[in-house]
């Protein structure tokens, strides 16, 4: 039974509601919608100009109608009068094919129709840093390994508790929080959902995490790579396959190598042969390639990876299967589209699982101290426009994803690296001015 929200309003004193949507470049679009004119939304949408964000379309183009998801409705904790609700994007009665959420809703109807549910965890880092984001905002913290910093955690308890507060109060099940490797910086950790569930709350948490680091008088980044020598914003994800009841792991065999079973490999087999062209997505901005491609930071380790490898509980490598029944993807960065991050996974995998495809053997080196060894794995893309083009060569991939997205994604973010690549910078006039 769909949840009316105009009902919804009423029993918990919501006045307004966020209507939002996430772009291709992962920019939250909203509407703020009183109550009063809630019902009429739910039905047909809250009206967007769709060339006013980043969806490649015209002034030309009919109205973009985002049309709520009541399932994925979230009252504001910090604002209780205001509810946020993920909407699909719709134009002229029919799904925007490029939209990361209808991407994503598309490949889980995919897996679900082969009697399977993809349920993943996100660990999304970020910074908190001075509100002209010039610096990290503790000048106390300034220790050369500051991972699980007791002090530097505690200095920030009023932001970080409030944050797990609310994710507790939202029933998200976290269950840990710490200081990360770079100095400001922070992961908070809540329970593995359902793919689309779990991509819902990657994008509220990112919202909810800005505004309340605002609400401090300090503002909060996921930028891959904001300071030079330190470790930077990754975030990993854990998957896992179901049964359709999402009742059992169809990734576990305690009789297979990492109790991970032959379809479990199938699926990391699809991801591994594909990981160069994913960076495109995983890793979506210029700055990606400063973090997966890093030298060596103050702490003495990127904690990223550079080379298309997987291995057991050994975290220097692109995967690593930590336990039984699942495996952690640590390429995508603090940039991914929480959407577009979930659909990769399932076009890779199902992609695997169709072929059989063999993740090929592991490894047990340590990628940082040893990593020049190996020589029969590909090297990750260097930049972003090496990404896009494994991308664009990948026509398996970009049928999965869909020709619409792919096309439209291709065009916006070469014209992205274009407007990059003609930018002047301070490097260029310190090292060729006098050439």
């Amino acid at each position: 039974m769909t949840l009316d929200l105009q009902d919804y309003a009423g029993e918990r004193g919501i006045k307004y509601f966020m209507i939002s949507y996430t772009d291709l470049f992962g920019g939250q679009r909203a509407k703020l919608v009183p109550t009063a004119a809630i019902r009429a939304m739910q039905e047909e949408g809250a009206g967007f100009a769709g060339f006013a964000t980043w969806l490649d379309m015209t002034p030309a183009h009919p109205d973009l109608f985002a049309v709520p998801d009541p399932h994925s409705v979230v009252q504001l904790p910090w604002k209780k009068e205001v509810a946020w609700v993920a909407a699909d994007c719709m134009m002229e009665g029919k799904k925007v094919e490029q939209a990361p959420r209808n991407i994503l809703k598309r490949l889980v109807a995919d897996a679900a129709e082969q009697g399977m549910r993809v349920k993943t965890g996100v660990e999304a880092e970020f910074f908190l840093i001075s509100a002209d984001g010039s610096e990290i905002s503790d000048g106390l913290d300034i220790a050369e390994k500051p991972c699980y910093d007791q002090q530097a955690l505690l200095r920030r308890y009023e932001v970080i508790a409030e944050i797990c507060d609310y994710m507790l109060e939202l029933g998200w099940k976290p269950y840990q929080n710490d200081h990360e490797d770079a100095n400001g910086q922070f992961e908070m950790n809540w329970e593995f959902d359902d793919a689309l569930n779990t991509a819902d709350k990657h994008s509220f948490f990112k919202f909810m995490v800005k505004s309340v680091a605002e609400k401090h008088g300090l503002r909060a980044t996921f930028m891959p790579k904001p300071f030079k020598g330190l470790t930077g914003n990754g975030c990993h994800c854990h998957i896992s396959v179901w049964d359709k009841d999402g009742t059992k792991n169809i990734f576990a065999d305690d009789n297979r190598e990492f109790g991970l079973s032959d379809q479990g490999r199938n699926f990391l087999g699809g991801i591994m042969s594909h990981a160069s062209a994913i960076a495109a997505i995983t890793n979506p901005t210029v700055n990606s390639y400063k973090r997966i491609n890093a030298p060596r930071t103050v702490s003495g380790a990127t904690w990223s990876p550079n080379t298309v490898t997987w291995t057991g509980n050994n975290r220097t490598h692109m995967v690593r299967v930590p336990g039984p029944g699942r495996f952690e993807l640590r390429l995508p960065d603090g940039a991914v589209n929480p959407y577009l991050l979930q659909a990769v996974i399932i076009a890779c995998g199902l992609n695997g699982m169709k072929n059989k495809a063999d993740p090929g053997p592991h490894s047990d080196l340590d990628m940082y101290q040893q990593g020049h060894l190996v020589t029969d794995a590909p090297r990750l893309p260097l930049n972003l426009l090496d990404a896009l083009r494994q991308y664009d060569g990948d026509a398996l991939l970009k049928d999965a994803m869909g020709t619409e997205f792919s096309a439209a994604y291709l065009k916006l973010k070469h014209n992205e690296w274009n407007a990059y690549a003609g930018h002047f910078t301070q490097w260029e006039r310190a090292n060729a001015l006098d050439v």
